[in-house]
């Protein structure tokens, strides 16, 4: 059966506040709280999920511009060359530093394997054909021993100034472009002036050969000697001939030397790397770094005792 339902009469309740009924129901505030409390809830959610989606959307997307912005190559390099330039290595001060900005970093290998031999050999001499942030470094890691760098920038030299008494930075200057590099190449090998057996003070007419440099430069026996310059990244611009040449005749005139040519994935790189510092001397490699060493060769009248590097046009 079904319940009873009890027949007593509902209490009657009085409510606790009341309304005018003319005045309340015309006025303009009680016809818009009034259609307000007519909206339907179920209309309400789907809106307030929605814009509570746009709201997430917009948070992702923010944080994956952020996130990018902070992993591109522009900000990595930054905080990069904050970390590996120091502020004072063995003496030298950087200024600002734009133009290391703009320079090409070594790979982290190449560096570690730089910086390695550098270690065993300190306090050496060490000569260094071009100027990038990390190379400030060897300074340090050279101390006690001489540093001296090679540059053709007169601006990154501006921002730096070396008071140690083992680091130097001299300004050269590189005259002969890139494009020239196969035909040096071609009077280099016919032109006795170009010979080993000769010193470099003693070459007025081989074109490879600098002979402008520094005194010390020719003065001293030479531990490590590094070529990362000019910057030979264009047929106008500077070639490192001249200084991959003038590296092998260094080497020559001490007693071991280790030679380290950078970039040779280049061709004039490679080129001038297997005619003067010779395929039998490269003991080891890292990336685009190749170290040569050279021994005593200075009655030799050879670079290489193996065939020459065959050139094609």
């Amino acid at each position: 059966m079904p319940p009873k339902v009890s027949q007593s009469p509902a209490p009657q309740i009085t409510p606790s506040v009341q309304f005018s009924s003319t005045a309340a129901s015309n006025s303009p505030q009680f016809g818009r709280a009034a259609r307000m409390m007519k909206f339907p809830g179920k209309k309400l959610l789907p809106l307030l999920v929605f814009i509570l989606a746009c709201l997430s959307i917009l948070r992702l997307v923010k944080i994956a511009i952020n996130t990018s912005h902070s992993s591109s190559p522009a900000a990595a390099f930054s905080s990069s060359v904050e970390q590996k330039v120091p502020s004072n290595a063995a003496g030298v001060h950087i200024g600002s530093h734009k133009t290391f900005l703009n320079a090409t970093l070594l790979a982290p290998k190449e560096f570690m394997f730089l910086s390695d031999l550098i270690r065993r050999k300190a306090p050496c001499n060490l000569l260094i054909f071009g100027l990038q942030p990390q190379y400030l470094n060897l300074s340090s890691i050279n101390a006690g021993g001489i540093t001296i760098f090679l540059e053709d920038d007169p601006y990154k030299i501006s921002e730096i100034n070396a008071d140690s008494n083992g680091t130097r930075i001299y300004e050269v200057e590189y005259k002969v472009p890139a494009k020239k590099a196969y035909e040096l190449l071609k009077y280099a090998r016919e032109s006795p002036a170009c010979a080993p057996a000769t010193s470099l003070l003693q070459q007025p007419t081989c074109k490879l050969a600098l002979r402008s440099l520094p005194k010390q430069v020719y003065q001293l026996k030479w531990d490590v000697v590094v070529v990362d310059g000019p910057i030979g990244d264009a047929p106008e611009a500077p070639g490192r001939m001249s200084t991959i040449y003038t590296a092998s005749m260094l080497a020559r005139a001490g007693t071991t030397t280790h030679v380290l040519v950078h970039d040779v994935d280049r061709t004039i790189e490679k080129w001038f790397s297997w005619e003067f510092l010779c395929e039998e001397n490269l003991v080891s490699s890292k990336g685009k770094f190749w170290n040569f060493s050279i021994s005593n060769h200075s009655n030799s009248t050879r670079f290489c005792s193996s065939d020459k590097v065959r050139i094609v046009n």
